[in-house]
């Protein structure tokens, strides 16, 4: 039996490398007869770099670059040169922005900067790359790429405004963006890409700011960030002056104004707003799962085997939409390919799995039906944590993947 193992990571437990091969060897070890083959796969919300390297290859240059509070942060760019030549650079904006970079009791949202995106970015473009691929996922900025955006001569000054995190964006005018066109032209022979791990606007309910209350701010604090962000929007596209924003770009969205289509865009609220800086300076926004699978080339791999596991730490309502799980069941169903997911947990029923093409899923420990949403735990009393992968990850994973070879091989 031909059988693809394409996980993304377990959080913080296991990487997704490591995750694919935890589950191959425990396959094999159950089932040793069958063609076990392997790809870490990711959502670009982070480890962009490290999926991509493992999977194609390529060169990593090193850098230490500006952290969302001004720590110094080592990070890295991956180049990898195609078969004509032509080169693609790819950042992981979590290098400079990631939550995890942030100790809990010093972050503040209202007041990091994503200059460190705009270091990367400017490291990837010195590479002769014609192609650069941000990876966008949870950040510990709320500024709307106003950093990033500064620290590439958005500004008037690099030390300005723009650096001073999402608050300080209240007060940005026309002037202080005066070199933001400039910028767009110069960064036009470039093929740039957003690649997010959530679809959400820049601004309302479901917006950067809504989440910032998890990065240190209050909701007052998020209330005066959504009004910042808002300012310095309308104000980023008219810099820009009429006509500079992607018509197709415009139409992806329906709002009355330029400014409110922008802001409207899925992904643009992605890393505080990142995605949304990014599209000001020309990039394309594409869901993370889709894109890096097409890197690796995910649907010829699928369509060369006759079973697909994935699978991650939770796999929850949001999972089952434009997710890694929802990608490579998509793309399985193509070639008619059943999709087994393993995960740390299981929180959707049945029903649910069927609808997103996943035949069964199962948790790393046993202790439920396969597939069958978790109930959440009592008011006030501690969660549940019978079905999350123990200290032991990787056999842990291993042993659960063995009883699944054992009822899925042939």
């Amino acid at each position: 039996m031909r059988v693809l193992v394409a996980p993304e990571s377990f959080g913080g437990a296991l990487s997704a490398t490591q995750a694919a091969r935890a589950i191959r060897s425990g396959w094999l070890g159950a089932a040793p007869g069958d063609d076990v083959r392997s790809v870490p796969l990711t959502d670009a919300g982070s480890g962009l770099v490290d999926v991509l390297h493992d999977v194609l290859g390529g060169e990593l240059l090193s850098a230490t670059v500006r952290g969302a509070q001004g720590d110094p942060a080592p990070a890295a760019v991956l180049v990898v040169t195609g078969q004509a030549g032509d080169r693609t650079a790819y950042v992981d904006a979590a290098h400079a922005v990631g939550p995890a970079l942030v100790p809990a009791a010093r972050r503040d949202a209202g007041r990091g900067a994503s200059s460190g995106v705009g270091q990367l970015l400017a490291l990837a473009r010195a590479t002769g790359a014609r192609r650069v691929v941000v990876g966008v996922g949870d950040a510990a900025t709320n500024d709307a790429g106003a950093g990033m955006l500064a620290a590439l001569g958005a500004g008037v000054e690099v030390t300005g405004p723009l650096a001073m995190g999402g608050h300080a964006l209240a007060g940005v005018t026309e002037e202080d963006l005066s070199g933001l066109a400039a910028l767009r032209a110069d960064w036009s022979g470039i093929e740039l890409v957003a690649a997010y791990a959530l679809d959400l606007p820049l601004l309302g309910m479901h917006g950067a700011s809504a989440g910032a209350t998890a990065h240190g701010a209050s909701p007052e604090q998020a209330q005066a960030l959504e009004r910042s962000l808002g300012h310095f929007a309308h104000a980023a596209v008219a810099a820009l002056g009429p006509g500079t924003v992607r018509p197709d770009l415009l139409l992806s969205a329906r709002a009355a104004s330029p400014a409110a289509r922008l802001t409207a865009l899925p992904g643009a609220g992605a890393g505080g707003g990142l995605g949304f800086g990014l599209a000001l300076l020309g990039a394309r926004l594409y869901p993370g799962a889709a894109l890096v699978a097409d890197e690796v080339g995910l649907t010829g791999r699928l369509a060369d085997v006759d079973l697909a596991v994935t699978g991650g730490a939770t796999v929850e309502p949001r999972s089952l939409h434009d997710a890694v799980v929802a990608t490579v069941a998509d793309r399985a169903m193509v070639s008619g390919v059943p999709t087994v997911v393993v995960a740390g947990e299981v929180l959707v029923g049945r029903r649910e799995l069927a609808a997103a093409g996943i035949t069964a899923a199962y948790p790393v420990e046993q202790g439920h039906e396969p597939g069958r949403a978790r109930p959440g735990p009592a008011a006030g009393g501690p969660a549940d944590a019978g079905s999350r992968p123990p200290a032991d990850g990787a056999a842990a994973l291993a042993r659960r993947a063995a009883r699944v070879a054992r009822t899925w091989s042939r």
